[in-house]
């Protein structure tokens, strides 16, 4: 195991570029939002220098409005597609002049986050005073959700596209690229150069995902007219339990900081409403887990995928609807020839072992689970989550994402994606150390 940790922080440290991390070589050149976050929790254990600097470079590129994009290009580089010169940050008035980036976001974790380097850290007086330096432009972050994705003001705000989610390629979007016909976009992709193109979204999906974008960019990424007219508008489970998860890390920082009552105040407020509204919307009886809200179509998307047990993780669920969401994913990913837990459903058609989003392990979602169960008292399916994610690094390295059946793992070949991938050398450390 030690080599193993080791090994887990000569990635880090080769991922760092002076003042932030990239994901992987080649692959994902830039700063990501959601990723930069996770990188943090990982550094935390071995160098908080660099878990503050990568936090005070991802606050640096907020926008004057509180939105935090979800790519930061930092550098020139040709090996990623599309770059800061079709996304054109630019066209929205409070956009950074400082940073090129795109118009979109992804979730939330910064919230969380600072209170996990306070968890780790040995020295809590000084990462608290780092802590009181960056937390305003967190709440922020958290007002510009409220004020400008939430248009039915619900407490539930809306992505508006699958990149915003996280979970780019999902089977559930099948469902909304049903509803569009986007034209045929002419265009070079980069990243399937860099890894097998049939572990990677396809032509005609990416057709969806630049128009999405263009009709973003036609309205300056103005969020009301996005809300009005954009052919992906959806409530995510993953993302709204981040959103609140990270909201109570910011009530118990603001109470340890003091003289933050305002603050404080309206953040309750929002997590009142917010976990109300996933509660009784995104929550499907009739399956037993949280799943996404088609906000254009008006419906749900009920399918179960690794983000409809997110809300373990911000301890929304009752007792009751916790229990039920824990034998489901047990039934349904639990089996004994599988690791814990593919991003989707394994009995569903749509489930592919190798593509993606459309079936592997993730370590940031596995991460996020085992707290989420061992929070909520099932210590013993916790265990298991965190031990398949330990062996899964072990078997293949530090990879971006793996085969959820465990008969792939034999030559060590089943890690697929970007390798030496950062959140997955970096939460494996915080899994470890726990």
């Amino acid at each position: 195991m030690k080599d193993l940790q080791n090994n887990a922080i000569t990635v880090l440290n080769n991922n760092w570029k002076d003042k932030f991390s990239i994901p992987c070589a080649k692959l994902y050149p830039f700063q990501w939002f959601w990723d930069s976050g996770l990188i943090a929790i990982g550094f935390a254990h071995f160098d908080m220098p660099k878990a503050e600097k990568e936090i005070e470079t991802l606050l640096d590129a907020q926008w004057s409005n509180g939105f935090i994009p979800h790519i930061i290009f930092h550098t020139e580089s040709d090996s990623y597609f599309p770059g800061p010169d079709f996304h054109r940050s630019d066209l929205h008035p409070q956009s950074s002049e400082k940073y090129k980036s795109t118009g979109m976001t992804q979730p939330p974790v910064t919230g969380f986050v600072l209170q996990d380097l306070y968890r780790i850290s040995k020295n809590k007086k000084a990462t608290l005073s780092f802590i009181e330096s960056t937390i305003d432009k967190v709440y922020k972050n958290h007002e510009y959700f409220y004020n400008q994705r939430d248009p039915q003001n619900e407490g539930l705000v809306y992505i508006y596209h699958n990149w915003e989610s996280g979970t780019d390629n999902s089977p559930i979007w099948d469902d909304i690229w049903d509803t569009m016909n986007p034209p045929e976009y002419t265009f070079e992709r980069r990243d399937t150069t860099h890894v097998d193109a049939t572990q990677r979204p396809s032509k005609r999906e990416y057709d969806h995902y630049l128009h999405i974008i263009e009709i973003a960019k036609q309205n300056n990424y103005n969020d009301q007219k996005i809300a009005q007219l954009s052919p992906f508008l959806i409530q995510d489970p993953l993302f709204n339990a981040v959103l609140l998860k990270s909201n109570q890390s910011l009530i118990d920082l603001y109470g340890i900081i003091g003289n933050n009552e305002d603050k404080i105040e309206q953040l309750q407020k929002w997590q009142k409403k917010g976990t109300e509204s996933i509660n009784s919307k995104l929550y499907d009886s009739e399956l037993g887990v949280y799943v996404h809200y088609d906000l254009r179509n008006e419906k749900l998307l009920r399918h179960i995928s690794s983000s409809s047990f997110t809300p373990l993780f911000a301890n929304l669920p009752s007792k009751e609807r916790a229990k039920k969401m824990v034998d489901i994913m047990m039934a349904k990913f639990g089996d004994s020839d599988q690791y814990l837990c593919a991003s989707f459903d394994p009995t569903s058609d749509r489930f592919n072992p190798k593509k993606y989003w459309r079936g592997p392990v993730w370590v940031n979602l596995n991460w996020m689970l085992y707290y989420g169960l061992k929070q909520n008292g099932f210590d013993d399916v916790a265990k298991r989550i965190k031990e398949d994610t330990i062996e899964i690094i072990k078997n293949n390295g530090f990879y971006e994402y793996f085969d959820p059946r465990k008969e792939a793992h034999k030559d060590g070949k089943a890690g697929y994606g970007g390798h030496n991938f950062s959140w997955s050398a970096a939460l494996f450390l915080d899994l470890i150390n726990q």
